[in-house]
């Protein structure tokens, strides 16, 4: 089984390019994770009759955010649950001075036969760390503790715009960005946290160590052209399906996006 997960930042616009469909019929993925689709489905005219669409749209703002999932037909999907528990919102206190995170398109689950696939697009700190106290002691423990309690039922593979690169290899200029936003040490602890939680970062299961690997690159001063970038997307999995992974793949040279698509094949 392969699955997809790509930051178009702006479904409309990647459309508009010509990269995107092409893209996802070349590979042909049986689940596809799209996040900052910043649309609500049917606003734009997507060419995959083979896929059944699933979209969590934000409503808090319009043209903001928001992920969706996209189905092979073929597969059957058990559930699709879109958002966090209102439970975990209301302990977690999933709402800021920006507004009602939860309501922003952010997470969207579906259940297929032998696991969940869940898609998040995490909210970023703010280039003035303004949401970062929000994101390290709310946002990310309450997502963490929802994949766990979905693990209690199925495993969970989990992806999508975490907006942190973890470790120094996960951006070229790890010392000039130490402690800005996308690379703090409480947003790094953030994925400490899923892998003490028994989850495996796809990637670096094949690729243990070294740089030059990014999904995300400003688009500015040919900083793309120079692969001066971060890698802040990412596929999960749990430990124990680890073995099952046959491969890890970042696409960076496809285009359309500020992020390139990350993907997984599992057995």
């Amino acid at each position: 089984m392969k699955l997809i997960s790509w930051n178009v930042n702006g479904i409309r616009a990647v459309i508009k390019k010509d990269t995107f469909v092409p893209f996802i019929k070349k590979y042909n993925p049986d689940v596809l994770c799209l996040q900052e689709t910043k649309a609500e489905k049917g606003q734009a005219v997507i060419d995959l009759p083979d896929y059944e669409e699933y979209w969590n749209s934000s409503t808090r703002k319009k043209g903001y955010s928001g992920t969706a999932i996209f189905v092979k037909k073929d597969l059957t999907v058990h559930s699709v649950v879109m958002g966090l528990p209102e439970e975990l919102c209301k302990r977690y206190k999933i709402l800021d001075d920006y507004g009602d995170a939860n309501a922003e398109g952010r997470v969207i689950v579906v259940e297929l036969d032998d696991f969940y696939v869940a898609n998040v697009y995490t909210p970023n700190s703010k280039n003035d760390l303004s949401r970062l106290k929000f994101r390290h002691q709310d946002w990310d423990p309450a997502f963490l503790e929802y994949i766990k309690q979905l693990e209690n039922k199925k495993p969970v593979l989990f992806c999508g715009d975490l907006n942190v690169a973890h470790t120094p290899d996960d951006l070229a200029n790890p010392q000039s960005n130490e402690g800005e936003h996308g690379f703090t040490k409480e947003e790094r602890e953030g994925i400490d946290q899923i892998l003490k939680a028994g989850f495996v970062d796809s990637f670096r299961h094949f690729t243990p160590t070294g740089n030059g690997y990014y999904t995300y690159w400003a688009p500015w001063r040919g900083l793309r052209e120079r692969n001066v970038g971060w890698r802040i997307d990412y596929w999960f999995v749990p430990k124990k399906l680890a073995p099952k992974l046959t491969k890890a793949e970042i696409f960076a040279d496809v285009m359309g996006s500020d992020h390139c698509p990350v993907s997984i094949e599992i057995k």
